[in-house]
């Protein structure tokens, strides 16, 4: 039956920033759909291990910081969740942060941080998951990207630049990895009412603006992604590789 294809039974997913918004939404989505869940987070989301506990599912919380650590600290994170959980079969690199600045002022503190958790993170994860899974010859990795993978926004170099780059390198690890099992994909979601965006909302004649031209209506909630993360995540997509799926109100076809 089709619907069993969705089904996430006896699987372990890793996702980053699990704290709140988009990646409490993924984690919570896949464990409802069968996943055990491994939530790596720099403080501890307890709220969203409750919550994935409360499913009836196993949760391991991993404590690191993305903005320093390094190739070694996420091998050894992604090590953790195999000794605790098991093999890691799903891997959804949620984790971002976003800096405004105007272009010609950009501290560079802030664009190296943004880089760090934005696209460093983004590697050295999927290359410590990704070895493991190819020695199995089976995984799933989902990259977050985002409609400034498409645009260059405002006031954000960083954070356009680091987004670009998430959906070149799902491109670039899916040309190695599709015929050896694994799949790289990534969500690309739209104006997401989270508190990446809390400043752009409280600008009311931005919101508007931003309002009016998502052919939906409105901005999207965490739960609108659920649907794409789960697809992604299991063996529904099993011909699906370096695809970028836009979850985004009709938002690039306006």
């Amino acid at each position: 039956m089709i619907l069993d294809r969705f089904a996430l039974d006896g699987k372990v997913a890793l996702v980053t920033g699990t704290s709140r918004g988009l990646g409490q939404g993924a984690a919570l989505a896949l464990a409802e759909a069968g996943a055990d869940v491994a939530l790596l987070d720099r403080s501890a989301p307890e709220e969203t291990a409750d919550r994935v506990a409360a499913l009836g599912r196993r949760v391991h919380v991993v404590r690191r910081d993305l903005t320093t650590a390094t190739a070694a600290d996420l091998e050894s994170a992604v090590q953790e969740v195999a000794d605790t959980l098991g093999a890691v079969d799903v891997l959804v690199n949620n984790a971002g942060t976003i800096r405004r600045a105007p272009a010609a002022e950009h501290p560079a503190s802030d664009w190296d941080d943004v880089l760090a958790v934005n696209l460093d993170a983004v590697f050295h994860l999927s290359q410590a998951a990704g070895r493991r899974m190819l020695e199995r010859g089976s995984g799933r990795i989902v990259n977050v990207a985002s409609m400034l993978s498409f645009q260059g926004g405002i006031l954000v170099p960083g954070y356009a630049a680091s987004k670009h780059a998430v959906v070149g390198l799902t491109k670039a690890l899916a040309n190695e990895w599709a015929g050896r099992g694994v799949n790289v994909n990534a969500v690309a979601p739209g104006y997401m009412a989270t508190d990446n965006t809390a400043p752009i909302r409280a600008d009311s004649a931005r919101e508007r603006s931003i309002s009016e031209r998502i052919p939906a209506g409105r901005w999207g909630l965490p739960d609108d992604l659920a649907g794409a993360f789960v697809f992604l995540a299991s063996d529904a997509s099993a011909y699906v590789h370096g695809a970028v799926l836009p979850v985004d109100g009709g938002w690039l076809v306006r």
